[in-house]
């Protein structure tokens, strides 16, 4: 079967019931990922006592997920184009269950790095796949819209969620329930989607490119590790080295990518000038989102002292909040000037941390009011040039157009904890005194851990100040998004005028 080759087919086909039901599935897949990302929050203290694993297993169990994740999403992306969205999801939910069933029943801390490692890697192929389907499913401007809005509100929603969920499951049961959440989900996505979500592949793919696999996870690899090493411990010597090495590679990679016919990523994508400009101003709402959480995470149990439950519970009350902001959003959009609409969302999030900024030792709802304003802001702007970068893609090259989208989100995402981290921290060391021993002037934790209540005190009053520096850096970095995005999307031509001329058909 195959798709029509016009612009009427493009941008008026109407999606019904059968595929606003498959699109709920494959809402599942996106929500399981997502949670991974922070379904351990709560489980490390148990996983210690069973597993003793060393500091540096810990910090690997922790990452190997997101580094597994970042690495293949490129590769995954292509693959799903040249075998089909479809077929990739559910080899991806084959090994995303049986990756969880893995860790659910590691018995040593290098079982459960595999198994996490596995897990990112059927992540990578989830992710591309459920989004290129989501493209390809929803030919209606307007309805693509309104589905990235609802598919980036759960995005957000689900990280939130893990950890939350995370913690209730322990309450009644051991840390490898945590992974089991998955399995359930998995199987019924493997029984649904044959049945409700109909194929999509590119109908000349070309060859396959393998040596542009290592290069791709040469280039991403480096400089996400390099960046959240910096993030934790600052930028050092090796950790330059290694961000220098990742973007070396990265250059190779672009050159290849740019003398090739059949290369991973096509030129195709970048024909349309909104495609660069989605991922860019992507990229840089996940940096507000994620550098926000640097702080907002520690205020809530350091600074006011809760517990690591109470304090994952109070953060789910600004996603309430998130869950209207992407479909709202989306639904303004589509009746006035869709760069306004992504400007504003810019604005409101910087409206957002200028709150934050005004927080004192004792604000609890000033900060959550400011994190759900800023948030959504950010879900406003990520929904819009989601389906900006995506309705301006080749809908065959739609899930490498994803895959492009996430891993600029993983860049992001990982720079703004690095930046309004180092800001931070920078401002919190030099309001410490300098008679407090070193753990307490590199960290609140470490001043907290001291007991001593007037270094406590003085450490959760210079972490404040820290919060309210970075949160005006962020502020200031947002509006500059703001004024970006005028600038990029001025009088930019809709994607349906670009793809009139030529529609490719798709293998269904």
């Amino acid at each position: 079967m195959t798709n029509a080759s016009s612009t009427t087919a493009e941008c008026g086909h109407l999606a019904g019931r059968r595929e606003w039901t498959a699109f709920v599935v494959l809402l599942l897949p996106l929500l399981l990922v997502s949670m991974d990302i922070s379904v351990l929050f709560f489980a490390i203290p148990s996983i210690d006592r069973d597993l003793a694993p060393s500091a540096t297993q810990q910090l690997w169990i922790f990452d190997v997920y997101g580094f597994a994740l970042a690495g293949l999403l490129i590769t995954m992306g292509s693959l799903g184009d040249r075998i089909g969205r479809r077929k990739l999801l559910l080899l991806g939910a084959v090994a995303f269950s049986a990756a969880s069933v893995a860790a659910a029943y590691a018995d040593s801390p290098e079982m459960l790095i595999a198994a996490r490692a596995l897990l990112g890697i059927g992540g990578a192929t989830l992710m591309p796949s459920t989004m290129g389907l989501v493209r390809n499913m929803f030919r209606d401007e307007r309805q693509r819209g309104r589905a990235v809005g609802i598919w980036s509100g759960a995005m957000a929603g689900g990280i939130a969620l893990g950890s939350v969920l995370s913690g209730v499951m322990l309450e009644h049961f051991w840390w490898g329930s945590v992974f089991l959440i998955n399995v359930p989900a998995m199987v019924l996505l493997l029984v649904l989607v044959p049945v409700l979500v109909p194929e999509f592949k590119d109908p000349n793919p070309g060859r396959f490119d393998f040596l542009s696999v290592p290069l791709s996870m040469g280039a991403v690899l480096p400089v996400v590790y390099g960046v959240k090493e910096s993030a934790a411990h600052g930028l050092d010597a090796k950790n330059a080295l290694i961000i220098a090495a990742g973007l070396v590679v990265g250059l190779f990679f672009v050159r290849r990518q740019r003398g090739r016919g059949d290369a991973m990523i096509s030129r195709e994508l970048f024909r349309h000038r909104g495609f660069a400009a989605g991922i860019g101003l992507n990229a840089l709402a996940a940096f507000a989102m994620m550098g926000s959480s640097f702080f907002t995470t520690q205020y809530l149990q350091s600074v006011l002292g809760m517990s690591t439950m109470e304090a994952a519970l109070w953060s789910l009350a600004p996603s309430l909040a998130v869950g209207a902001a992407a479909p709202t959003a989306t639904a303004i959009a589509q009746r006035t000037d869709r760069a306004r609409v992504i400007c504003a969302g810019f604005v409101i999030a910087a409206a957002g941390f200028a709150i934050l900024a005004l927080t004192g030792t004792d604000s609890l709802w000033l900060l959550l009011g400011g994190c759900a304003v800023m948030s959504c802001g950010i879900v406003t702007v990520m929904a819009l040039v989601s389906d900006l970068a995506l309705s301006t893609a080749p809908p065959e090259k739609a899930s490498s157009a994803a895959s492009l989208l996430e891993t600029g989100q993983e860049f992001g995402g990982a720079t703004g904890m690095a930046l309004l981290g180092a800001v931070a921290t920078a401002i919190y060391t030099a309001d410490m005194p300098g008679s407090a021993p070193e753990a307490a002037r590199k960290t609140l934790a470490g001043a907290v851990a001291t007991g001593d209540g007037s270094l406590m005190s003085a450490g959760r009053e210079a972490f404040v100040h820290s919060m309210q520096y970075a949160s005006v850096t962020g502020a200031a970095l947002l509006l500059a998004g703001a004024v970006l995005a005028a600038v990029l999307l001025r009088r930019m031509p809709g994607a349906a005028t670009e793809l009139a001329q030529e529609v490719p058909a798709l293998t269904n």
